[in-house]
């Protein structure tokens, strides 16, 4: 057999080979209306529905930050990819956009193709979730980058919407509500925190009544809202939406919101998930520490007139959590 260089220097074309095999199956599960060609090209084709007269393309990119570490010491790359979706598709919905479909990237210090198979099988069932179609991606070897077993993720998300139909808040007015939607818990935002105060915990039992393991509660994915939301979206006049990742409550409810307006959320109109009551006293946090960190519960916050709160909350299953109020430094404040 002849010496193989590639090889020698910790790179296995043959691994990449099967991890493309492994994956077709589960690629082609998430196709859709609109894709042209199949796996396997330089670039991923899709052709823009034709029922939009005036369409906008919109795009995100996200990663899952170091929940990553958290999978990889639990070896449970299942659900990651689920995570990885959800954080683009998510920030697509909140402009009114329909995610069309979604390139991942994956890159690690030595493949493993049943690892590389499980990650992306995860990417393809938050495809499925949020209605798009994984139609490119990415897996890349690279040894001396990162530790052994170790990988890193991205994602990049393309979504379209009727011009007249964006929804970025400029609508928005003094007393409209805000109308909070239950996240699934940490999501995947806060992670380093999250690591440095549960990081000596034992993963695998439930000693602080969260309902399952630790570990469990940690890796569980981040709930996907674009179908749910272009639903009521339909049904109710939203003048803006929120996904709350990095930064919490208090750095992206203002980013949907006008100039000289601000918004009050009010402290126990929402229930908090057991994982943020520990993380709470693990860390000795104060309420600014969580609401700038975590979700708290509330993985998603709609605007709406008054008027229409109530029926929002009751149809998504959320709650009315605060109101818009003038405030010329544009500040959201829990209190």
């Amino acid at each position: 057999m002849s010496r193989d260089a590639y090889r020698d220097a910790g790179v296995d074309i043959e691994a990449g080979d099967e991890v493309v095999d492994r994956i077709g199956k589960h690629v082609r599960s998430t196709y859709r209306d609109g894709v042209v060609g199949d796996i396997g090209g330089f670039g991923g084709f899709f052709r823009v529905p034709e029922h939009y007269k005036e369409p906008l393309l919109v795009a995100g990119t996200d990663g899952v930050g170091t929940k990553l570490l958290l999978a990889q010491q639990l070896q449970r790359p299942e659900t990651i990819g689920i995570d990885l979706v959800a954080m683009c598709v998510n920030d697509v919905a909140v402009c009114g956009a329909e995610p069309l479909f979604f390139l991942d990237y994956f890159a690690t210090g030595k493949l493993d193709p049943a690892e590389a198979e499980a990650v992306v099988a995860g990417i393809c069932e938050g495809c499925r979730q949020a209605g798009c179609a994984l139609i490119g991606g990415e897996t890349a070897e690279m040894p001396g980058m990162y530790a052994p077993r170790h990988y890193d993720l991205a994602g990049f998300c393309v979504g379209v919407v009727e011009r007249s139909r964006v929804m970025n808040g400029k609508d928005i007015e003094v007393g409209d509500r805000l109308v909070g939607l239950p996240s699934s818990g940490v999501h995947s935002n806060g992670y380093s925190l999250v690591r440095h105060l549960l990081g000596s915990h034992d993963m695998s039992v439930d000693n602080e009544g969260l309902g399952a393991p630790l570990g469990e509660v940690l890796l569980r994915p981040t709930r996907i809202y674009v179908k749910e939301l272009l639903a009521l979206r339909e049904q109710f006049p939203l003048r803006g939406a929120v996904h709350i990742t990095g930064g919490g409550f208090t750095g992206n409810v203002p980013r949907v919101l006008p100039r000289g307006l601000g918004a009050v959320m009010h402290k126990g109109s929402w229930p908090e998930l057991p994982i943020f009551a520990l993380l709470r006293r693990a860390g000795n946090l104060s309420d600014e520490e969580m609401y700038r960190t975590f979700n708290c519960g509330l993985g998603m916050v709609l605007v709406v007139p008054a008027a229409h709160a109530e029926a929002l909350a009751a149809a998504a299953g959320g709650w009315v959590v605060g109101e818009v109020v003038a405030d010329p430094e544009g500040n959201c404040v829990v209190r």
